[in-house]
């Protein structure tokens, strides 16, 4: 590698594998793997068919054949490094509780987003909040991501939630920003939290109006 090469900020930017152990649950890299689990695929239709995740966070995998493409998908963004795809997962049982994805928006700068959704058995017990927190804490850790941002839909008030809980500030509203499953075009408020910020303060954080 030359002087030059080495010295580019985006050469140490990559995304590598890894599962992170958050005791209860795991947090699992999706990739063509999970293919041979009957649980994973299952868990991947179901998350598909969910009217919630359907309208903020519509999933390719209404079938099997569609899951298998998806987790295709993800194995490739995992190789070049560009993006980090977990699966949370019940430790005891594997059982899918939700996914966390992050993707660099430029990565020579060190910009990254995050999105996550949960099935309905996960939801009010604080799974999406410890599972963003743990990706954050590895993003900035790892793999030397300057900024994370967070976009959600104004009406997605249990996003909004998580964002407040896992240090993002709220950094104003992105006017018709984003295309949905209902196919309307929704406004956004932009959270964001920076390498230097402080973490946030106790196990889940103090509920905030959004």
């Amino acid at each position: 590698m030359s002087n030059s090469a080495s010295r580019n900020p985006a050469d140490r930017r990559i995304f590598l594998r890894t599962t992170l152990d958050l005791g209860d649950v795991l947090l699992h890299p999706w990739g063509r793997g999970d293919a041979e689990s009957e649980t994973m695929l299952d868990g991947l239709i179901a998350a598909a068919g969910d009217p919630l995740i359907a309208l903020w966070n519509p999933l390719a995998t209404a079938d099997r054949r569609d899951a298998l493409t998806w987790l295709e998908s993800r194995d490739g963004d995992w190789d070049r490094g560009a993006g980090a795809f977990f699966a949370v997962l019940n430790a005891v049982d594997g059982v899918l509780l939700g996914s966390v994805t992050l993707r660099w928006v430029d990565r020579a700068d060190g910009l990254a987003m995050i999105g996550y959704w949960t099935l309905p058995a996960a939801r009010g017990r604080g799974v999406a909040t410890r599972a963003v927190r743990a990706v954050t804490d590895w993003a900035f850790r790892t793999a030397g991501a300057r900024r994370i941002e967070i976009a959600h839909a104004v009406d997605n008030e249990a996003s909004c939630r998580v964002a407040h809980h896992c240090g993002y500030l709220p950094e104003g509203t992105l006017r018709d920003s984003h295309r949905f499953g209902d196919g309307a075009y929704h406004d956004e408020h932009l959270h964001a939290r920076l390498a230097t910020d402080p973490g946030p303060a106790g196990p889940t954080g103090e509920p905030k109006a959004c």
